[in-house]
């Protein structure tokens, strides 16, 4: 397993015992995970941007900006999914029931139990989706 760094949206404070945001655009921070090995080399935390002029896209660009590899969402919009498929960061599934925080997602990640989400399981504005 190479190196990956991974991002899951937080409510404060963040860190691997926080709970999953349900808006992966509007979370108060993200927390990232550094995997070297498949085991964890270090966790870091940095704030949330608002969205301004960038709409959805502002994540994409912060993520982006941070190196990371790989995102893990309970649900995402399309505009945003294809952003990151766009940069190259690759966006996991992770039911919110299942995995509600941060140390579940990344053992699921670690066990090959999160699949990555695929164009047709975003939604479209103005469902009721959570994401």
């Amino acid at each position: 397993m190479k190196n990956l760094k991974i991002a899951v949206p937080t409510n404060n404070p963040g860190g691997m015992a926080a709970s999953r945001s349900d808006h992966f655009g509007h979370c108060d921070l993200f927390t990232v995970i550094d995997l070297q090995d498949g085991k964890i080399a270090g966790v870091d935390t940095f704030a949330n941007v608002e969205h301004g002029a960038g709409g959805c896209l502002v994540p994409v660009k912060l993520l982006k900006e941070r190196n990371v590899d790989a995102l893990v969402v309970g649900g995402i919009g399309m505009r945003p999914l294809q952003g990151f498929n766009e940069v190259g960061i690759d966006v996991y599934f992770a039911p919110r029931e299942q995995y509600q925080d941060v140390l579940t997602v990344i053992e699921g990640f670690l066990q090959d139990k999160l699949p990555v989400m695929e164009p047709q399981q975003a939604c479209n504005g103005g469902q009721n989706c959570h994401h």
